[in-house]
């Protein structure tokens, strides 16, 4: 198998663990929506990686410029945001929202993080008044963004890879990630373990 072939194959993988995050939180939310934007290091432009809803069928690859609505914000303020009533928040892009084919009333959005910098932002769309557990909205959501930055963390260097020399054997494999994941997975009981414990079960399914 060629090098390209392994880049291919380990993308499609770091795709479907994303694929399978948005799920997670769509799920966790009972949201009408869950997507993962990466962030392009040369232009800044919002770029959806993995959608999970409303929009799915079209919008990974969709581009919108650096700044963008809440996500936009997000971004660059390295901050997330609840907003309950988009209707009322100056951040909110309303033609944006149009373009994707479907306008939220709430949106959720976290940035997501790789060695202190915001590579990408995970944003939940009218999500649910379910109970959830102790944990706050909020806290579940920065759970979700730091697993969506394992898999972001590992496409962006599969694809800087393509453009140089293959690494070392072991250097991109993804069964780091099953590690880093089972890292986080709350040891001693709580709210949260369910979620965390389905997407290490979702990772394993699919790299194996």
């Amino acid at each position: 198998m060629s090098v390209h072939e392994r880049h291919s194959d380990s993308e499609i993988t770091e795709r479907r663990l994303l694929q399978s995050t948005v799920e997670v939180a769509r799920h966790v939310f009972d949201s009408a929506a869950a997507s993962v934007f990466l962030v392009d290091q040369e232009t800044g432009d919002l770029v959806f990686e993995a959608v999970s809803g409303e929009g799915e069928q079209h919008l990974v690859g969709t581009r919108f410029p650096a700044g963008t609505g809440i996500a936009g914000w997000v971004a660059a303020s390295g901050q997330p945001m609840i907003a309950d009533e988009v209707a009322a928040v100056p951040q909110f892009a309303h033609d944006a929202a149009e373009s994707t084919g479907y306008v939220p009333h709430s949106i959720m959005a976290a940035p997501v993080i790789r060695q202190e910098s915001c590579i990408g932002v995970l944003e939940v769309l009218d999500r649910s008044a379910t109970w959830r557990g102790d944990l706050a909205d909020v806290d579940l959501l920065a759970m979700l963004a730091a697993q969506a930055a394992y898999g972001l963390d590992l496409l962006l260097r599969l694809r800087r890879a393509e453009t140089t020399l293959p690494t070392a054997p072991g250097g991109d494999d993804v069964h780091v990630l099953l590690q880093r994941i089972s890292d986080r997975v709350p040891r001693g009981g709580g709210a949260a373990d369910p979620t965390a414990l389905k997407l290490l079960a979702v990772a394993e399914e699919l790299l194996h």
